[in-house]
């Protein structure tokens, strides 16, 4: 096996003298003056992918999952690109505030947002709240009551779309953990109990099908049945969510940002079953475009410590993480690739188990990896396709400090997370007074 797919890298990686570079700047001297692990993103291709969304829909009706990757650089990022943001609890809430993204420019998701989550949101003044469930109904019934002033809110509809995911990141199924069933009629409840309520400003409807969608029909699908939901109910919003998949190994594919609006258009104003069941006009169509807005900018780098070979069996490659910045293969089987960026031109032939540091035999990076036949200890390897879900869903397994994350662009790097330091893992303990 020759060299990593070049549509696994960022926009701007490009191989010198069999080394990489992202956005400019050579990928092992990075490891060097950082240190490892540590997470590159490449900014040109964050600020292009953002881009791609825009000139889609427009500024105004893409929404950004901070779930994704979200640090006060990322949220400052996605709102100078025009995104409005997707925070699911108070602490996004908070770092997109402290990232300067006006609250007008955020909107509160979450399937069992606190009474203070709410609070806070209404407070700050977000755009809208999507509400969940009855529960959360009631909530706000009872911060009006006590005085806050009625908030703007879509209601989560689960619209009984299957999609082919992971079942831990399929979300829009009858069997769900989030939002109002529309087959049971609880969703038609909902909005009835909404329309009637001055304890909230119903604006609209809103549905999430799934994580790492890669089938566009899935999106057609789903929107079809919310349009016509939509237009049923006479209001001026949708909001159509679930995340275009990524391709995370050589061979798989996946659709542009642009076929997957055009997936959209088609089942929203495309008059595919005549022009009666296209949405009604005068509606305002918001998107989700997911994890497909930062996962392939960028990569994770590692330093090699061991390399165990049992013959007969397997060879073992430990690395300086592990489970604690990438927790996606333990939790779902994820494939990645992986490679030596400072021999990017050599082949990998060597079928090697890529684990971390961490007390667990389950702590396995890549099951099944190929690397240099010339791996050795003290190489640098990457991992493309790291962008969502592994800084985010990072923890301090093992009491291992989480790593740095920078960014780079036109051949400079800037530190946009510190690493923790062994300082950071006791900041929070309470001791004893003498």
């Amino acid at each position: 096996m020759s060299a990593v797919a070049r549509h696994l890298l960022p926009d701007t990686a490009e191989v010198v003298g069999g080394r990489l570079r992202v956005g400019g700047c050579d990928v092992h001297d990075l490891a060097a003056a950082h240190g490892t692990p540590l997470f590159v993103y490449d900014e040109a291709h964050l600020r292009a992918r953002c881009a791609d969304a825009v000139r889609e829909f427009d500024a105004d009706s893409v929404i950004y999952a901070t779930k994704a990757f979200l640090c006060t650089a990322m949220a400052r990022l996605a709102h100078e690109e025009g995104l409005l943001l997707d925070v699911a609890t108070g602490g996004e809430l908070f770092v997109a505030l402290v990232a300067g993204v006006p609250a007008a420019r955020c909107v509160m998701h979450g399937n069992n947002k606190s009474v203070a989550e709410l609070r806070e949101a209404i407070t700050a003044g977000v755009r809208h709240v999507v509400v969940d469930s009855f529960d959360e109904l009631d909530r706000l019934d009872a911060l009006v009551a006590d005085g806050l002033a009625a908030p703007r809110v879509q209601l989560r509809i689960t619209p009984g779309v299957y999609v082919h995911t992971h079942e831990f990141v399929s979300t829009g199924q009858n069997d769900s953990k989030f939002g109002f069933n529309l087959a049971n009629g609880d969703a038609r409840r909902a909005v009835e109990r909404a329309r009637n309520s001055r304890s909230v400003r119903l604006v609209g409807i809103h549905c999430h099908i799934g994580s790492n969608v890669f089938d566009t029909a899935n999106f057609t699908r789903a929107a079809e049945v919310m349009v016509a939901f939509a237009n049923d109910c006479s209001l001026p919003e949708l909001t159509l969510g679930g995340g275009l998949g990524v391709a995370y190994l050589s061979d798989e594919r996946t659709p542009s940002i642009a076929q997957w609006a055009a997936a959209l258009r088609s089942a929203t104003h495309g008059g595919k079953h005549g022009a009666k069941h296209d949405l009604r006009a005068g509606t305002r169509v918001f998107v989700e475009p997911g994890r497909s807005i930062v996962a392939s900018a960028a990569l994770t780098l590692y330093e090699v410590g061991t390399i165990k070979t049992i013959p007969g069996v397997r060879t073992y490659v430990a690395v300086d993480g592990g489970m604690s910045d990438n927790p996606r293969p333990v939790l779902y089987g994820s494939g990645y690739e992986a490679f030596v960026p400072s021999r990017c031109d050599a082949d990998r032939t060597l079928a090697s188990r890529v684990v971390g540091k961490h007390c667990e035999s389950g702590d396995v990076l890549i099951s099944e990896a190929m690397l240099p036949a010339d791996l050795r200890v003290g190489d640098v390897i990457a991992t493309p396709v790291t962008g969502a879900y592994g800084h985010s869903m990072g923890s301090n397994y093992n009491k291992v400090p989480r790593p740095a994350v920078v960014f780079v662009r036109d051949g400079v790097s800037r530190v946009v997370v510190r690493r923790e330091t062994y300082a950071d893992l006791v900041r929070n303990d309470v001791t004893d007074s003498v």
